[in-house]
């Protein structure tokens, strides 16, 4: 019963987070990116804020290291990803799927940052492949014009994948730090702290918080901007960390993976989004290039779910 629930759980995990892509595009006509950003996760962290002083004896971060811990989740994680993301996919040209698609290259981009910066850590040449690989997947996808490479969206393509090199980057360096923090606490810090930093960015892009260009009132910005907040953020990233401690790092993984298919899916579905072969195509060579780079974690992983696949079907 306990792999039936992770498996619903990590497949409601990958719905709620590749239709997040298609809630943010939703969202974007209502209000302007990085504001949009912003409110997301004054939402959301205020309900993980909640969520850790109602599980933790004390969620205030404490000591340089949990500080530095919540800077860098500020910075990184949540204010530089969120809002790339979202000016990204500001863009006509970049639909849910394609942005889904260049998150995915995340677990690729981490494992690359890990050997710059872990010095225990180095890449073989087939992990240096699939890196390249996985890159190689993001230029199929953005199909850049060598004539005009100011048009067809490649520039906020390159702001998508700048919001997933952000995040890999965060992920990397919160392993440097000699410092250990609950989740739910360093989560929530760190959600209000890059709310914080994108409003400020907000405000110097000149964003309106009224008027033109803003419709807070109406049924379908609130209902994107509720998903999110609370649905892709809140109960999405609850999901994902208790996933992460059942399943380990490298299944949990392949969320990333799973979320374009419902990206495209929702896409299609309440956008009107057609698929394309681009699309496609870089999915495909950014997922040979983590298995190219997780090939070791993975053959190690093989037998053992092998041995729960035959346990499951034996007592049916």
């Amino acid at each position: 019963m306990t792999r039936y629930r992770n498996a619903a759980l990590f497949v409601v995990l990958a719905a709620v987070w590749g239709s997040a892509f298609m809630a943010i595009k939703a969202g974007l006509e209502f209000f302007p990116p990085v504001l949009f950003a912003a409110v997301r996760y004054d939402i959301a962290g205020l309900l993980m804020l909640a969520y850790a002083w109602h599980v933790l004896d004390d969620p205030l971060p404490r000591g340089r290291g949990q500080w530095a811990l919540v800077g860098i989740g500020s910075v990184l994680l949540i204010a530089a990803y969120h809002a790339m993301l979202f000016v990204g996919e500001a863009d006509p040209a970049v639909t849910s799927a394609a942005a889904a698609v260049i998150v995915s290259l995340s677990p690729v981009l981490t494992t690359g940052f890990a050997r710059m910066f872990l010095p225990a850590e180095r890449l073989t040449a087939a992990g240096i492949a699939g890196l390249l690989l996985g890159l190689v997947g993001v230029a199929v996808l953005s199909q850049p014009d060598p004539n005009n490479l100011l048009s067809g969206g490649v520039i906020a393509k390159l702001l998508v994948f700048g919001a997933a090199a952000a995040f890999a980057l965060g992920s990397v360096l919160t392993r440097r730090i000699d410092a250990e923090m609950p989740i739910e606490s360093m989560e929530a810090w760190s959600m209000l702290g890059g709310a914080l930093l994108m409003h400020l960015v907000s405000l110097g892009l000149g964003e309106p918080i009224v008027g033109d260009g803003v419709r807070w009132t109406e049924p379908a910005a609130l209902a994107a901007l509720l998903y999110l907040a609370i649905g892709a953020s809140a109960v999405g990233f609850l999901i994902y960390f208790t996933l992460l401690d059942r399943l380990g790092p490298i299944q949990i993984n392949l969320v990333s993976y799973v979320a374009p298919l419902f990206a495209a899916l929702s896409g299609w579905v309440f956008l009107a989004e057609e698929p394309r072969a681009a699309t496609a195509a870089g999915f495909l060579l950014i997922f040979v290039g983590f298995l190219l780079i997780k090939r070791e974690a993975i053959r190690a992983e093989v037998p053992r779910l092998g041995g729960e696949l035959r346990a499951l079907f034996s007592r049916n």
